[in-house]
């Protein structure tokens, strides 16, 4: 995406360069639901927000990418959907079922050289586990040696700048921003490798099991982990000036040092425009009479 999207907890604003340089925006009103009370409810919040909040970052997508080639395609219902489902399909077979794959392997190795000891899964579960944490990183890794990744991840930067310089009370402009940190705590990324972790501890918990369980349990669990995950990041970056609470988040920033780079000033110019356009709607909303 050549450009920044802001959310907040009325609107959410899409600030785009253009290829004649003009900075571009595009607002819309949350409804649906964000609106609901399946919003508010605690576990279940954090599955139904983050699924919108990958069919608001799909649709942005398009939208920024409309606006380089100058076409005109809508991705939205049913073809949005069938998109983000095969999405994660992808992603739960290559992160979750691969590894618990190999992990079972292991299990199984282990019993057949040495078959009185007791199978107690710990090694499978271990070794599954830091398959799957190498395979988020390395990938991670990877596509950022794209270029319009690494473009992609630098706008990223200009994001947390701008917020970082907000929530400090920073005039919002590129020479002020620009002074501010990469990380923030209430990164989505961060999101991930809290995913990737929590199911270190669930599955080791589980024990050994067949392996059409191993399997189906890795697939089945990944919305409990996903609802954990995120009440586990709301509450940290909520008291995320704690110095125990500050060791607990360090795994996230330092996951930031894969998904932020230095952005340059038209990034931060559009990045300022977009979160400004968010605050105006967020101000205009909350003034408006209910």
């Amino acid at each position: 995406m050549e450009g920044v999207l802001m959310r907040g907890a009325h609107a959410v604003s899409a600030a785009m360069r253009a290829p004649n340089g003009e900075i571009v925006l595009h607002t819309e009103k949350l409804t649906g639901i964000y609106k609901t009370k399946l919003a508010r409810v605690p576990f279940l919040r954090g599955l139904v927000v983050l699924w919108d909040a990958l069919g608001l970052g799909s649709r942005f997508l398009v939208i920024s990418a409309n606006l380089q080639t100058g076409e005109d395609e809508k991705i939205e219902g049913v073809q949005l959907t069938l998109t983000l489902l095969f999405s994660f399909v992808v992603a739960a077979l290559l992160f979750f079922a691969l590894p618990a794959g190999i992990g079972y392997l292991a299990d199984h190795s282990i019993l057949t050289n040495a078959p009185e000891k007791a199978n107690t899964g710990i090694v499978g579960n271990l070794l599954e586990g830091i398959l799957r944490l190498l395979l988020v990183i390395g990938y991670i890794w990877g596509i950022g040696k794209v270029p319009d990744i690494a473009r992609f991840f630098a706008y990223h930067g200009a994001e947390h700048k701008t917020i970082n310089a907000f929530e400090a009370g920073a005039e919002l402009t590129p020479e002020s921003v620009a002074r501010f940190p990469l990380y923030h705590p209430r990164c989505g990324t961060g999101f991930v490798l809290i995913v990737v972790l929590f199911s270190v501890l669930l599955f080791t918990l589980l024990g050994p099991l067949p392996f059409f369980w191993r399997l189906t349990t890795r697939i089945l669990f990944i919305p409990v982990l996903a609802m954990l995950a995120y009440e586990y990041m709301r509450w940290t970056a909520n008291h995320s000036q704690n110095p125990i609470v500050r060791v607990l988040i360090w795994p996230n920033l330092a996951m930031q040092r894969l998904t932020t780079k230095e952005p340059t000033r038209p990034m931060l110019e559009v990045s300022i425009a977009a979160f400004q356009s968010m605050l105006e709607q967020e101000t205009n909303t909350s003034t408006q009479p209910s």
